[in-house]
């Protein structure tokens, strides 16, 4: 007789697919610290309008299309190989949809002005792109020349000459996405273990200040595939996949509490955050609604939507008063949030232009604050939010 299934007895993969709707492999490497996974699938199933001459309801052919919404959430961890992609790789470019672009570090020839940056050598920069130094990622703002570009905001304290700065990888949006597999695994073996092929990322929200840092992602699939049900051929796949092989969990966490955060014209780090939320919504559909198709054929997005919520302590300094008076005047800032403060364990999330929305008074606590909600950023193309890891 069976027992119950511990529901801790679990472990999710991600990996990125080469076709949509085909099943990409999952590797150990693809192996992602992960809280929850919700799925729902269900049948879109239509009323039945002939009259039967009976208030009994007689049934439905098979054969009606289904609908597979999912949910999963995963921590921040550390990036042990920066010659290799972060193992949620796959859920951010399924979220942005461009390839990641790697910076392998270069050595500093000049500083000026604490933003301005000269390389020994050529550094292959491109805007938006992050960059390390110590415990601190940052975000080119601009490219001068070969061998000079300018960050978002300075470290806390300049590169000295001759100084290196540490490899990041740069997840940018781009107009399509790719589909992403996702793997939810169990123990015992004989549990019912289910595949979702073809998932597009709807939403992505990064939550700062929270107990760890961490990552939550919404979308549609094109199919689930379970275990106990597999008929092939199913998404590319002749039989159901065996779990790579299980090591131990070494998934360091980073607490929720450490890290920057940084907004204005002329970008300040501001210490009175309290909490605050970057959400990314790609408007998406799955082409599945055409005569003859009986799954989804690729992922359609919309027009891309990224927001910004936050609550801040209020103060009189320059730095809060003027991005009130940015919020008042409707002026473009830009925003950057560091996560973590320890190299290969940090997170950057960047939005260059945000309009700040004016903020709401919150007197319930001891000391003022304000609430921006629903400051939406923007670009010139293809640039509202950008995500690095260091």
């Amino acid at each position: 007789m069976g027992c119950y299934i511990a529901s801790n007895n679990n472990r999710h993969y991600a990996a990125l697919e080469a076709t949509y709707g085909t099943a990409a492999a999952a590797t150990a490497e693809n192996r992602i610290p992960a809280l929850k996974l919700g799925l729902r699938q269900q049948t879109l199933v239509p009323r039945r309008r002939d009259k039967t001459g009976s208030r009994t309801f007689p049934g439905l052919p098979p054969g009606f299309r289904t609908r597979t919404d999912f949910e999963l959430s995963t921590y921040l961890t550390h990036w042990p190989d920066p010659e290799s992609e972060p193992c949620y790789s796959a859920l951010f470019r399924g979220a942005l949809g461009a390839a990641p672009v790697v910076f392998t570090g270069a050595v500093v020839q000049g500083v000026t002005d604490g933003t301005r940056i000269t390389t020994a050598a050529a550094h292959g920069l491109v805007p938006n792109q992050a960059v390390r130094f110590g415990n601190e990622i940052r975000f080119v703002a601009a490219v001068s020349n070969t061998t000079a570009f300018v960050l978002n905001a300075g470290f806390a304290e300049d590169p000295a000459v001759g100084a290196a700065l540490g490899a990041a990888i740069t997840y940018m949006p781009a107009a399509n996405l790719p589909g992403v597999t996702i793997y939810d695994y169990w123990d015992p073996g004989d549990a019912v273990q289910r595949i979702i092929a073809g998932a597009g990322i709807d939403k992505m929200r990064i939550q700062v200040n929270g107990d760890f840092h961490h990552f939550e992602f919404d979308g549609l699939a094109a199919c689930l595939i379970e275990s106990v049900a597999f008929t092939p051929p199913t998404a590319g796949l002749d039989e159901f996949p065996v779990e790579p092989a299980v090591a131990p969990s070494t998934f360091p966490l980073v607490p929720g509490s450490l890290g920057q955060a940084w907004f204005g014209v002329e970008p300040a780090r501001f210490h009175t955050v309290v909490e605050a939320a970057v959400q990314l919504d790609n408007d998406l559909d799955l082409r599945a609604s055409e005569f003859g198709i009986d799954k989804a054929k690729c992922i359609a997005a919309g027009i891309r939507t990224v927001t910004l919520d936050m609550r801040l302590i209020a103060n009189t300094t320059g730095d809060t008063n003027g991005l009130y008076q940015a919020a008042r005047q409707r002026t473009p800032v830009s925003a950057m949030f560091q996560l973590g403060q320890q190299a290969q364990h940090l997170c950057g999330v960047y939005m260059p232009t945000v309009v700040p929305e004016i903020p709401e008074f919150d007197d319930e606590e001891t000391r003022l604050q304000w609430r921006f909600r629903n400051s939406r950023a923007q670009g010139a193309g293809n640039d509202e939010l950008i995500v690095a890891f260091a």
